[in-house]
């Protein structure tokens, strides 16, 4: 069964016993997801910054067995994280910095 929960490489590891990762696993941060395992489908958007220079964004969609990724590169940007009373963070967005 694919776990569809996870947002970061440290809850991975707890859901998928033989996840094994090499270098950093949290390079790209999840900046949305939805998905329905009733329905068998999970959309994700993704960023990596690159510090100073703008973000490298990654979308994928999963329907089944069906996957399909798409990445572009946004100039200007940076992360921007809300983070939550208990220091966790909660969302990302992507905002212009300069």
């Amino acid at each position: 069964m694919k776990t569809y929960s996870n947002t970061d490489a440290k809850g991975a590891k707890e859901n998928v016993s033989d996840l094994e990762i090499w270098g950093n696993g949290d390079l790209f941060k999840l900046l949305s997801k939805a998905s329905s395992k009733k329905e068998n489908w999970m959309k994700s958007t993704k960023a990596m910054q690159i510090h100073g220079i703008g973000c490298v964004v990654q979308t994928t969609t999963q329907q089944g067995d069906h996957v399909s990724d798409s990445s572009t590169f946004v100039p200007g940007v940076m992360i921007d994280e809300l983070i939550g009373e208990d220091g966790k963070v909660i969302s990302r967005i992507l905002v212009a910095f300069g």
